[in-house]
């Protein structure tokens, strides 16, 4: 009996060491698979480039194998690899056009949309055409799409353009509720941020500055979309104000929004119409991912010289909720230092695209930008977003380049302790102190501050604000006077920023990498990308199932309505001071 136990437990334990074994071998096989190299595509005459947008847009692709295997049909686009297949497809003489197929993009503003328009448009200059087609437009990728030459739609289906919205979410009663009392501590009149766990409602601030940059942005969208379909700007407001999205499809076309009815069953024959070729013959059609391993009959720079693209995206401070993006720091100093101390790189073009964070990390990293300045060109490219910490990290460039539609400033900080007190009591939990000193349990969060720990707190998130105005007027060569004026946590769109004196020109990556060219002083040289790219084994360590699902999948799922969650859980940060705007102002 002994025996027969002992070789059954055995059993079972080499199953499960199998098991195992085989797990891990066939993870290596996949990676392997996934990341063998890409065979290079030749391109057939009268072909298109199509770029199937569906899924979530954020500023670099990074393959996720994951995905793959799990049969996830939600797709992760890089703005840089979008805006690459662009720029190939153009100089690609057999490419003759490029079809949008307009599903549903996720997108954090439309400082990134308006980057893509802008590549499709330099796409038109070279003679070639667009045709865009979706059964449902949604307003953002409409404003994409507008720009394309031919604007189908479904018969049945529907265009949404009616104009911007803000609806930040409040919890400050649910916080009340259970117990929760937020003690904020902040600097600036516009400063939002705490305003989800201190209000129900916007403030008459809050509601000025978003008003503000709303109608910003709006005519930002307004006046391209103008140029491009032919329409003047009261037209399309007109349009706006009729809710076209419950119209039937044949008002789209009276309003000019769009062009032809046609389903999509019928599209590839349009398109053949398109590029001349018969019905009966083959449309050759390549992705996004075939159009960037179409290999480029360009010498290969021997200068040595390096043009650096340095990607700083996300929240700003390691600990910082449970954001799938983050900012860290350390790794940004450090890379930064390794670009100062690299003798072939020329100029760094820093690209930005961050609401904040840390005040203490946005400090670290602004002086890391200022030694690397010392040494060489350093300029700012803005993404969706560039506030609060994401301007404090920027303030120091030699050059500032936003999108009209870019969310810049918040130059404003707050802080926030908990007082869980409420909470501790009302499930039968209390506590006691024993202290030497007069602050020894200063900020625990089972009690509320006296009003001299208030008064300590505040002047410190003084100090914080005046070093923030220091290093923006340092970094503008303006008076803090002059900085506080436009400061005060208030947000302003790019254009606006522009006005003012907080950034220098508007434009996109490709303009502050020609600025960053030219101040190099170098005719010949290499575009490099940084940090880089995670590798296979470097996912597979970091993998995180919890938050692979809530991340992945649940955003796929639940939009604009899960960013709002997240924000909420970006609202927990360690450290005492934060330079944040409010995450997500939700504009849809």
């Amino acid at each position: 009996m002994k025996d027969f136990l002992k070789f059954t437990l055995a059993t079972i334990v080499g199953i499960i060491v199998s098991s195992i074994l085989l797990f891990f071998i066939s993870i290596i096989v996949m990676f392997s698979m996934l990341y063998s190299s890409e065979p290079e595509v030749q391109v057939k005459e009268d072909s298109i480039l199509k770029l199937d947008l569906k899924g979530s847009l954020s500023e670099r692709s990074q393959e996720d194998p994951f995905a793959l295997l799990m049969g996830s049909d939600y797709q992760a686009y890089g703005l840089d690899d979008l805006l690459a297949s662009i720029r190939k497809a153009k100089e690609n003489e057999n490419i003759k056009g490029i079809y949008i197929e307009a599903s549903s993009l996720v997108s954090n503003g439309y400082a990134s949309l308006k980057e893509i328009r802008d590549a499709l448009a330099d796409f038109k200059e070279s003679g070639k055409f667009i045709v865009a087609y979706a059964d449902t437009y949604s307003q953002s990728l409409y404003y994409v799409s507008s720009v394309a030459d031919k604007v189908l739609l479904n018969p049945q289906g529907m265009l949404e353009w009616s104009g911007l919205a803000s609806t930040p979410m409040f919890y400050k009663d649910l916080l009340e509720k259970v117990g929760i009392e937020m003690q904020f501590f902040k600097v600036g009149t516009y400063k939002s941020a705490v305003e989800p766990a201190s209000s129900m409602k916007m403030s008459e601030a809050n509601r000025e500055q978003v008003t503000d940059y709303l109608t910003s942005m709006w005519g930002q969208i307004t006046t391209d979309v103008s140029a491009s379909r032919g329409l003047s700007v009261a037209d399309l407001n007109q349009a706006a104000d009729r809710m076209l999205l419950f119209q039937p499809a044949e008002e789209s076309v009276k309003c000019g929004l769009a062009d032809t009815l046609i389903y999509k069953n019928d599209v590839r024959d349009y398109l053949k119409q398109m590029v001349g070729i018969d019905k009966e013959d083959d449309l050759h059609m390549l992705g996004m991912k075939e159009m960037l391993n179409v290999k480029k009959n360009v010498p290969k720079d021997k200068s040595g010289n390096i043009v650096a693209v340095y990607y700083a995206y996300g929240t700003i401070g390691s600990m910082m909720g449970g954001s799938s993006e983050i900012i860290e720091a350390e790794k940004v100093i450090r890379d930064l230092r390794n670009l100062k101390e690299d003798e072939d790189v020329k100029a760094v073009v820093l690209r930005v695209n961050s609401p904040g964070g840390s005040a203490y990390d946005s400090e670290q990293i602004w002086h890391a930008v200022s030694e690397l300045k010392k040494e060489k060109p350093v300029i700012v490219s803005m993404g969706d977003y560039a506030a609060s910490g994401g301007y404090y990290i920027s303030c120091n460039a030699d050059t500032i380049v936003a999108e009209p539609t870019t969310l810049t400033g918040s130059i404003g900080i707050f802080g926030q302790f908990p007082n869980v007190e409420g909470l501790t009591k009302k499930i039968g939990i209390g506590f006691d102190v024993v202290k030497t000193n007069a602050y020894g349990d200063f900020g625990l969060p089972t009690r509320a501050m006296n009003e001299s720990e208030k008064a300590l707190m505040q002047a410190y998130i003084n100090r914080g604000y005046d070093l923030f105005l220091t290093r923006c007027a340092e970094g503008r060569d303006m008076s803090k006077e002059e900085i506080d004026k436009v400061g005060q946590g208030r947000v302003w769109t790019g254009a606006r920023a522009k006005e003012l004196g907080l950034v220098d020109e508007l434009g996109g990556l490709d303009r502050a990498i020609e600025i960053a060219v030219g101040k190099a002083g170098v005719d010949a040289y290499t575009l490099m990308s940084y940090p880089a790219k995670k590798s296979a084994w470097e996912q597979l360590k970091d993998f995180n199932a919890g938050h692979y699902v809530k991340a992945q999948l649940l955003q796929g799922e639940m939009g604009r309505l899960y960013q709002q969650i997240e924000s909420m859980d970006q609202m927990q940060p360690q450290d005492a001071i934060q330079a944040m705007m409010f995450f997500e102002p939700n504009i849809h």
